[in-house]
């Protein structure tokens, strides 16, 4: 993916993200961590959560990844390159 493509998909992610963050309370590194470390086997019982669980758990991986592929691509690069500027007419 181009680094425009990553940011736009990072973006996409983060509203998604953002929407278990409201619904729960916690930002998703932390709740990450905190299923990582097994620390949510007690929520594993409703339904519902277990399934929101589940897809914040993709979506922040998602992200991480994303993350990741952007900050590889951008260190290899001049910023001032890999700016998109539109000059305005």
């Amino acid at each position: 993916m181009e680094i425009h493509e990553l940011v736009i998909e990072m973006k996409l992610l983060e509203r998604r993200l953002t929407l278990y963050e409201e619904k729960y309370g916690v930002l998703s590194e932390d709740f990450y961590a905190a299923l990582m470390a097994g620390k949510l086997e007690r929520y594993d019982a409703f339904d519902e959560t277990r399934a929101d669980f589940s897809r914040w758990k993709g979506i922040h991986e998602t992200w991480l990844r994303r993350k990741e592929a952007y900050s590889s691509q951008i260190q290899q690069r001049d910023l001032a390159e890999t700016l998109r500027v539109q000059p305005a007419y």
